[in-house]
């Protein structure tokens, strides 16, 4: 049942008694929990937010609606870390409760100074006429974990822009302080912003990054800028980006254009084309950090807006990604699962098959939670590939054409159908490396996370099969294939 606006737009001490604990109730109960995964308790979690490594620990703060599954007015949750793995609920962190976020603390980001974490956030507001008031916002939180809101330290939207205004990522470079912020442009075309500052606290708009998109969708959400190898990064999230052949297959995109480090002085950005950071069904909103060693780290959304999921029925939707550590590697963005998720292995089971023109289901490999590396080689055969969570009628189907050149992700079969109007495959280029194919997979209760090549393409997406599908099928068409698969049985995280 949707809700109302009213009912979408209440806090937590305005819900009836007992109202969220019945929802969490509800949620405890939902067959498609995630075992390693970051999660809400209950209600719907979506951006990652004010992700960073302070005090000793790695903090990750995420959207969070406790009441509903749909998108109402929304917290920061907080959840904390020492590796990356095992991640500790630490409660609210920001609430809407100050007049200047009174319908929501929209997403933002987090930096250290002076041994406090200054969080930037959007603050939502509406007036009686449901007119939009952003306000860029700023709350600290100490070594103890407490945390206190300053004033607003941007108040209007500049000119030019529209009130979708929001989103700041904060960065240090030298003595100043800079964020970009996610715009739209008064002719309703996606952009994004600069800001200047000495202090986190009086800002000084510097102007628009000047990209080669001047008419790039029609907004550009959480914007993040970096840079890696000597070279400048910008990630975004565009809407309004019409399909083109397996591009954009998504309802929103999230992408990245790489170039030469970005022009603090003028905004200018001289970059490549824009390229999608993930190329499956549910991703969306990444941000980045940087680990004190020198990792630049991302975590995404794992879900999209605007798509009903199978657990909204259920008191919960969402959860984020697992954390990728990024390079650049022969001019390529690379994205690759951290290592500390190898803490999480178990058991471990190998097997070395070679297929010709049939589907081997592998009977010493089976499972709903785990990690496996499938490594095809001697190629020749013209379609190849794996088959997981196989059950009754029931199966996501990973598959490769070397003629194409093109690998596909379908989860037609996968069990509870979602967002069938964007369609139930995703495809990608991807060329083989030295005539071999690899796949590193996470599979979860509802996802799979699919690393290719070494990281060089990435597919993750939601699936919602029966507790019983668990089988493993390796595959060959026309030809044979030699298959060496490892799987690891993953250990869930500690219940927090």
């Amino acid at each position: 049942m949707k809700m109302s606006r009213t009912q979408l737009y209440r806090t937590l001490d305005q819900a009836d008694v007992g109202e969220w604990e019945a929802l969490k109730v509800l949620a405890d109960q939902s067959p498609w929990r995630q075992t390693f995964h970051i999660q809400p308790e209950a209600g719907l979690l979506n951006d990652p937010n004010g992700f960073c490594f302070f005090n000793g620990e790695y903090h990750l703060f995420y959207q969070w609606f406790p009441l509903g599954t749909q998108h109402g007015i929304k917290y920061w949750y907080h959840t904390s870390s020492t590796d990356l793995v095992h991640w500790r609920n630490q409660g609210i962190g920001i609430a809407p409760d100050t007049i200047y976020d009174s319908h929501g603390a929209y997403s933002g980001s987090a930096i250290e100074k002076d041994n406090l974490l200054y969080l930037m956030y959007t603050g939502n507001t509406r007036n009686k006429d449901w007119k939009r008031y952003p306000f860029q916002c700023i709350a600290v939180m100490n070594t103890q974990g407490h945390i206190s809101k300053l004033p607003p330290v941007i108040e209007h939207v500049p000119d030019g822009y529209s009130d979708h205004f929001r989103d700041p990522k904060v960065w240090q470079d030298g003595e100043y302080y800079y964020c970009v912020i996610g715009a739209q442009r008064i002719n309703h075309t996606g952009c994004a912003v600069m800001y200047r500052s000495p202090d986190l606290q009086t800002w000084t708009f510097q102007g628009e990054l000047q990209t080669f998109l001047p008419s790039f969708g029609y907004m550009w959400e959480c914007p993040d800028y970096f840079e890696l190898n000597q070279q400048g990064i910008l990630l975004f999230s565009p809407q309004g980006i019409e399909p083109f052949a397996d591009s954009f297959q998504n309802i929103y995109q999230s992408g990245y254009m790489i170039g030469t480090p970005l022009d603090l002085n003028t905004c200018e950005f001289d970059h490549g084309d824009f390229c999608e950071l993930d190329h499956g069904f549910d991703f969306y909103a990444p941000q980045t950090t940087l680990a004190p060693d020198g990792r630049r780290l991302l975590v995404g959304w794992l879900g999209m807006p605007e798509i009903d999921y199978p657990t909204d029925h259920q008191g919960w939707a969402h959860c984020l990604t697992l954390p990728r550590e990024l390079t650049i590697e022969q001019g390529e963005l690379r994205q690759r699962p951290v290592q500390e998720l190898t803490q999480l292995r178990g058991q471990r089971y190998h097997v070395n098959h070679t297929v010709d023109n049939q589907h081997h289901l592998l009977s010493s490999m089976q499972g709903v939670q785990y990690e496996m590396l499938v490594q095809i080689s001697d190629i020749q055969a013209t379609r190849i590939g794996i088959e997981l969570r196989v059950g009754n009628n029931e199966k996501t189907v990973l598959y490769y054409q070397p003629e194409l050149e093109k690998l596909t992700l379908d989860r037609s079969l996968s069990g509870q159908p979602l967002a069938l109007e964007y369609g139930t495959t995703r495809s990608c280029s991807l060329s083989l490396d030295e005539g071999t194919v690899t796949l590193h997979l996470f599979v979860d209760t509802s996802s799979i996370e699919i690393f290719a090549n070494d990281g060089r393409k990435v597919l993750t997406a939601r699936i919602f099969p029966q507790p019983d599908s668990t089988g493993i099928s390796l595959f060959a068409e026309d030809g044979s294939a030699c298959f060496d698969v490892t799987q690891w049985d993953l250990l869930a995280k500690e219940e927090q």
